[in-house]
Parts: structure tokens; C-alpha cells; sequence
């Protein structure tokens, strides 16, 4: 991890900080998981924001989902897999199926409507990835 904010999430909340090692293990070794993918903290300044965010909605949903953190070294073979344009990012998966992904950061409300939202979500394959924007061209 990147910031001392970030390693509280595994020293303090316990989240797992997940690479190719653990991956697979993680993600279907539970149900229901979010991963949050933070990238880099100094670019992306609102990872800070999620990390303080996140352990307080897993107590929101306790016993529905897992949560840990993905680690650099993996972020962009996932990004590509699950589609997402912008950071930081939450991916939630299913039996390590995709469900659903969260970007920026979102007020109290929203993120516990979307969290709730994609729960009740059946899995399925991640949105069309748009290259453009991941690239910073037009579309």
C-alpha cells in the first residue's frame, strides 16, 4: 500500500491487500466481495476519500460482503477485465462473477443506494469498455 490512510485499511479494518497470489483465493474463497482499487493517492487524491468510506459501509452491510484492497501490481490486468474508466473504483463480484462497480467518490447516500443496488444484483459480464476514455481521447 501506497499512504499510511490506505495501510489503516489493513492494519485497523483488516482488509487484505490482494495480488496475484491471492486473488483467486480471495475472491472465491467468500460470496460476495468489494475490491477497491486505488491506484495512485497523490493523482488520484479521492482514494483517500473512499478508504475512510469503505470499512464504515462494510459495517453497513455485515455478513453480506468482504472487502479488500488490490494491489498495483495487479490493478491494471483487473481494470482491463472489469471494464472500469476511472479511479478510485470499487468492483463487486459474486462467486467471483462480476456485479457491479462503483467510480469517484459518491456522498453517504449514494454509495449505500448503490451498494444495496448492486447486492441485489445477478451477476453478469462487465459494461462495454470504453477506450477512448481510458485513454484520454474523445468518443
Amino acid at each position: 500500500m501506497s499512504t499510511p490512510l490506505l495501510e489503516q485499511l489493513h492494519i485497523r479494518h483488516g482488509l487484505p491487500l490482494l495480488d496475484a497470489d491471492s486473488y483467486d483465493l480471495f475472491v472465491h474463497g467468500h460470496d460476495t466481495v468489494v475490491l477497491f482499487f486505488a491506484n495512485d493517492p497523490v493523482i488520484f487524491p479521492e482514494s483517500h476519500d473512499v478508504a475512510v468510506i469503505l470499512p464504515e459501509l462494510l459495517k453497513a452491510f455485515a455478513g453480506r460482503l468482504f472487502g479488500a484492497v488490490i494491489d498495483k501490481s495487479i490493478e491494471r490486468e483487473l481494470q482491463a477485465k472489469f471494464h472500469f474508466s476511472s479511479w478510485p473504483s470499487l468492483v463487486f463480484l459474486r462467486g467471483g462473477e462480476y456485479l457491479g462497480v462503483i467510480t469517484g467518490i459518491k456522498d453517504w447516500a449514494e454509495y449505500g443506494q448503490e451498494f444495496a443496488r448492486i447486492l441485489a444484483a445477478e451477476p453478469g459480464q462487465p459494461p462495454g469498455f470504453d477506450l477512448g476514455k481510458v485513454c484520454g481521447g474523445h468518443a
